[in-house]
């Protein structure tokens, strides 16, 4: 063979490694914010609200809706000490039907994520929060510091 097929053989291949590589950057995106969300599960059922509050961005326009609007990471952390106080008002969070939905911008990049599905708490004790049950939507931004919740709306 020639040196210039074999030049061309290996444009060829690095240039399909590329597309696989790029085509395989959304899937890598999505299993980034599903596995923040099973640690963010599995920090709630140890009853570390802490750990949990790690899947948001500390920022102060990070916002929680739910039966009022919070904004700030510290509001919604304390939020979260006060509502949920005990590990059996926290109980055991399960979700469900997570759908991501990635949203490029023009420049083809990948920055921010939709994010919905089901929540459930199995618990023994309730706080002044009663529901057990609900869905959500998020909004994700994807930061130095990996995906990170920026919006979270649940009811």
């Amino acid at each position: 063979m020639s040196r210039s097929f074999h030049l061309l053989l290996t444009a060829v291949m690095w240039l399909s490694l590329a597309g696989l590589a790029q085509a395989a950057a959304p899937l890598d995106d999505a299993a980034a914010i599903r596995q923040v969300m099973a640690e963010q599960q599995a920090a709630w059922n140890r009853g570390d609200v802490e750990t949990f509050m790690h899947g948001y961005k500390d920022a102060p326009d990070t916002t929680f809706v739910g039966s009022s609007v919070r904004k700030g990471y510290r509001d919604i952390l304390a939020s979260y000490r006060a509502h949920y106080a005990t590990k059996e008002q926290m109980g055991r969070l399960t979700f469900s039907g997570i759908d991501v939905r990635l949203l490029p911008g023009a420049d083809g990049a990948v920055r921010y994520a939709a994010v919905t599905g089901r929540f459930h708490l199995d618990r023994t004790a309730h706080g002044s929060v009663a529901q057990d049950d609900g869905v959500y939507s998020l909004l994700w931004e994807k930061t130095d510091a990996g995906w990170k919740i920026i919006l979270d709306h649940s009811s």
